[in-house]
C-alpha cells in the first residue's frame, strides 16, 4: 500500500466529534484505494492554549509543514473570548494558514436535491446551484499592517489595514480561472472597486490574468451587490474569486442556500500544501451532545482525497455516500424537519450509515 501522512487538529467544541467521523471514513475509503494513512493528532486552538499557553506552538507548526496535509476540526469558544488577540484560538488558525502558504481557499456551494426544502429560500431559486468560491486566504485586512489600537484627544480608535499586492491577487485569480476551465467557464471577480484603492488594484490585476484565459468569461461585481445576488439568483454564478474578508462573509451567507453551515467543506491550497476544514465554527453549545452535523467535515475529507492525495475515486465515493444518506432522509438536528421520509440522527448514527455506504453494507439506521 502507498503510505501518506496527515496531521489532524481536532480543535475545540464539536471539532473532535466531526473530525473523528471524517477521519474514520477517510481511512476506510483510502484503504479501498490502496492507500494507508498515518494520522498524527495534535492540539490546536483553545485546546492548545489550555495545554501550552498559546493557540499553536512552533513544534506543531513544524509538524504541519513537514506533513504538508492538515485536517482541521474547528477552533474557538466563549471560554477563550477574553484573551488578547494574539492568544485567541483564531490567531492560531491565521498563523497556520500563513505558515503553510495556503493562499487559495476553495469553498464549494452545492445544493443537494434532497435538501432543497431545508433552505429558507424557495426551491425554484436554489435548485441546481453549484458555486465554487475561491477566497484569497493569506492577505488582505486579516494580515495587513499596520494594525493597532490607540487614542486621540481622549477618544480610543483602532486601525486595520486592507493590503493587496498585484502578485497576491494574480496567483489566486489563476486558481479561479483554472477551476473555471473544469466547470462552466465563467469567473466572477468580487471587489469594492468603487470605494477601496485595494479593490481597484484587485480588479486591474484580475483583468491582466484574464488575458491569459480567453476561453473564460470574466465579470466583475461589487461585494454588496454580490451579497444580494447570491440570495436573489445564485444559479448565475459559476466560479467566484474574491479577497479574504469578502470571501469569509459571502461564503457564510451562501451556506444558507444549502440549508445549513454544517454542509460546507473547504480546501485551502498553496505551495504544495493542503489544509482541509469544515466552514462551520466550534458550536460549543452543542459540543459533547452527539448531535453535531459531521457532513461538512466528511466532505472536506473528500476534498483532501481529491487535491492532496490525488485519489479522485476515493473523493467521489465519499461524496456519493453523503448524497445517498441525504436522499435516504437521514438528517442531523440542524437539517431536520418533520416531513415525511426523514429520520432524525445523531453524529454517531451518521458515521455508521456513511461507513456502511462506502463498504456497500445494508444501509440502515
Amino acid at each position: 500500500m502507498k503510505k501518506e501522512t496527515i496531521i489532524a487538529l481536532p480543535g475545540d467544541g464539536i471539532g473532535p466529534e466531526v473530525t473523528g467521523v471524517a477521519l474514520n471514513l477517510l481511512q476506510t475509503v483510502c484503504r479501498q484505494h490502496n492507500t494507508d494513512l498515518e494520522i498524527t493528532t495534535l492540539p490546536f486552538g483553545g485546546s492548545c492554549y489550555d495545554q501550552y499557553g498559546q493557540p499553536v506552538t512552533e513544534e506543531i507548526l513544524e509538524q504541519c509543514k513537514a506533513a504538508g496535509t492538515v485536517f482541521l476540526g474547528a477552533v474557538g469558544g466563549v471560554k477563550w473570548d477574553n484573551l488578547s488577540g494574539d492568544l485567541r484560538p483564531e490567531a492560531g488558525l491565521l498563523k497556520l494558514r500563513k505558515e503553510l502558504g495556503v493562499f487559495a481557499n476553495l469553498r464549494p456551494i452545492q445544493v443537494h436535491p434532497a435538501l432543497s426544502s431545508a433552505s429558507s429560500l424557495k426551491k425554484e431559486v436554489i435548485d441546481g446551484t453549484d458555486i465554487l468560491i475561491v477566497r484569497e486566504l493569506t492577505g488582505g485586512i486579516y494580515f495587513g499592517k499596520p494594525r493597532f489600537t490607540s487614542e486621540e484627544n481622549g477618544d480610543p480608535f483602532s486601525v486595520d489595514t486592507m493590503k493587496y499586492s498585484r502578485s497576491e491577487v494574480q496567483r489566486v485569480a489563476r486558481v479561479a480561472f483554472e477551476a473555471a476551465r473544469k466547470r462552466d467557464g465563467r469567473v466572477c471577480s468580487v471587489d469594492k472597486a468603487n470605494v477601496l484603492e485595494s479593490s481597484r488594484m484587485w480588479r486591474s490585476s484580475v483583468l491582466e490574468i484574464a488575458e491569459e484565459y480567453p476561453d473564460i468569461e470574466l465579470s466583475h461585481m461589487l461585494v454588496d451587490n454580490c451579497a444580494m445576488q447570491i440570495i436573489r439568483d445564485p444559479k448565475q454564478f459559476d466560479v467566484m474569486v474574491t479577497g479574504n474578508l469578502f470571501g469569509d462573509i459571502l461564503s457564510d451567507a451562501a451556506s444558507m442556500l444549502t440549508g445549513s453551515l454544517g454542509m460546507l467543506p473547504s480546501a485551502s491550497l498553496g505551495g504544495g500544501n493542503g489544509l482541509y476544514e469544515p466552514v462551520h465554527g466550534s458550536a460549543p453549545d452543542i459540543a459533547g451532545k452527539g448531535v453535531a452535523n459531521p457532513l461538512a467535515a466528511v466532505a472536506s475529507a473528500a476534498l483532501l482525497c481529491r487535491y492532496s492525495l490525488k485519489l479522485e475515486g476515493a473523493a467521489t465515493r465519499i461524496e456519493e455516500a453523503i448524497a445517498s444518506l441525504l436522499a435516504a432522509g437521514i438528517r442531523t438536528a440542524d437539517l431536520y424537519s418533520e416531513e415525511e421520509g426523514t429520520t432524525l440522527a445523531g453524529t454517531e448514527e451518521v458515521r455508521e450509515w456513511l461507513l456502511d455506504a462506502v463498504t456497500a453494507k445494508t444501509q440502515t439506521i
